[in-house]
């Protein structure tokens, strides 16, 4: 790699020159799926997880996943519920939480095998 067309600094700790090496500020946070996606790279993946790292890729990428997931989820989620209709939400409260919480638990399995532990 050609370090003069890069302005590399350093700094001198005890009898070393150590590179100032900083990644770039990420603007918008993970959520929930892209820190689980995060965690299996880290985890099962190292050698992916580290090449992205370095090379500034990995958040706009866990970014990307995030929204997929999120897509997904909710597209998911309506075809279960055109499926199986939830009860009348006015009438059966509880049943209507308990139903929505389901599909909801559905769709996110079908999210997390398919995209975040893959």
């Amino acid at each position: 790699m050609n370090m003069n067309s890069r302005n590399v600094t350093y700094s001198t700790i005890g009898d070393y020159q150590l590179p100032n090496l900083t990644l770039p500020q990420q603007e918008k946070a993970l959520g929930k799926y892209g820190r689980l996606r995060r965690t299996y790279l880290m985890k099962h993946r190292p050698v992916l997880y580290n090449s992205m790292l370095l090379s500034g890729t990995l958040h706009p990428y866990l970014l990307e996943v995030e929204q997929t997931a999120e897509n997904q989820t909710q597209q998911t989620m309506q075809e279960l519920l055109k499926q199986n209709p939830a009860p009348n939400k006015e009438q059966h409260q509880m049943e209507w939480v308990q139903h929505m919480n389901s599909l909801k638990a559905q769709a996110e399995e079908l999210v997390m095998n398919e995209l975040i532990y893959s």
